[in-house]
């Protein structure tokens, strides 16, 4: 195994792989009822291969995840982990709740600090709330009594939102989505180097699109084999997101025991890509660029929107069903990350502001209908 130091955290060698438990093995299709042993025995070979770096959040399998953790972590692992998880801002509704929120997750963790503490998916409205509630002080009094030991925030929004957060508090790292797709996407490439270059420790999650880039259609495959490397999809994705200057971890949801085991002689010999390799990256986003629903480039140009449309990852979700060929995934985040955030394609009101800023030239209002046809219906 690799590690990596998070700049603000120069003394504590973290793993290049972490072990994201967001996507456990399950006792059929419940995702509340993880199948705790063949789980546990993922965590365990994770760890036992150098990973130690624990990710999980609040909400992940029903609010089971962190009890989970809390049971596998027994026996002495859990002194062999830097422990992660998140508070659920959308909870939070007056300055107590942030403190009274920790203390739930202490409980469940059965620990008495959390190692790696992260305010979840926040973007611009979230943040202001964090801000109008004095979140931060909550955070700042639990770090100072040992309760959480590093503060940072993951991220689900546009860029400018972004670099505001990045901006607003001495952050010591932060969590972004990214992959050889999503240059673009969010916080993006761009995003990676802003807080790269104020010291902020980054952690990449959905390095494999959320499994979508571990499986390649025969186009891409002919694409990686010029380079004659025996790398599977998923080295070429993990391999792009190790070689970024700036990531100091990388998430991967594991669910069985052969996919820890590649990700571990992975990340133990990833190394940056070459000019070449880099180029066959290129063509294979390429291929899947050309199969898009829309040609939106994320840009962000459209926003804001005065009906608050998320128009970027309205067109995201949509281009990703149509990339993989797969609904549910782009679904489920359509309506989690978008449309329960009130930034549903619902809610355009047709008033043409951003058509006239759009670089592509796009019918914007036209094919957000078409879009959310697209995505909420089964």
């Amino acid at each position: 195994m690799q590690y990596r130091s998070f700049p603000r955290i120069p003394g504590l060698s973290i793993s290049t792989l972490g072990f994201g438990a967001m996507r456990l093995p399950t006792v059929g299709k419940d995702s509340a009822k993880i199948d705790e042993a063949a789980a546990a025995r993922l965590l365990h070979e994770a760890i036992g291969g150098g990973v130690n770096y624990v990710d999980t959040a609040y909400v992940y399998h029903g609010g089971q995840s962190e009890h989970f953790l809390a049971r596998a972590l027994k026996g002495g692992w859990r002194e062999k982990v830097q422990l992660a998880t998140k508070l659920p801002v959308w909870e939070a509704e007056q300055p107590g709740d942030f403190e009274r929120l920790l203390d739930v997750q202490l409980a469940k963790l059965d620990t008495d600090h959390i190692d790696f503490y992260l305010m979840h998916a926040i973007s611009g409205g979230p943040w202001d709330k964090i801000v109008k509630l004095e979140g931060l002080r909550a955070m700042e009094r639990a770090r100072a009594d040992g309760r959480i030991r590093h503060l940072g925030f993951s991220f689900h929004g546009p860029l400018d939102d972004f670099k505001r957060i990045v901006d607003g508090y001495d952050w010591e790292f932060t969590q972004i989505q990214l992959n050889y797709l999503d240059e673009g996407f969010q916080a993006g490439l761009e995003g990676l180097r802003y807080a790269a270059a104020r010291q902020v420790g980054v952690i990449v999650m959905e390095p494999l699109r959320g499994g979508a880039l571990a499986k390649a259609p025969p186009e891409v495959e002919a694409i990686w084999a010029r380079s004659g490397r025996p790398w599977s999809p998923v080295e070429w994705a993990l391999r792009w997101v190790l070689g970024l200057p700036g990531v100091v971890t990388v998430l991967s949801g594991m669910g069985e025991l052969a996919q820890v085991q590649e990700n571990l002689r992975i990340a133990a010999a990833a190394q940056p890509l070459t000019a070449a390799e880099l180029s066959l990256v290129e063509e294979a986003k390429g291929f899947y660029k050309a199969r898009m629903a829309i040609a939106c480039t994320t840009c962000g140009y459209c926003q804001p929107c005065p009906s608050g449309v998320a128009i970027p990852d309205v067109f995201s979700a949509w281009n990703s069903a149509m990339m993989f060929g797969s609904k549910a995934g782009p679904a489920w985040a359509y309506d989690t990350f978008v449309v329960k955030n009130n930034g549903g394609a619902d809610r355009c009101s047709e008033c043409g502001d951003c058509e006239p800023k759009c670089p592509q030239h796009l019918s914007i209002a036209e094919d957000l209908v078409k879009a959310h046809a697209y995505l909420t219906t089964p």
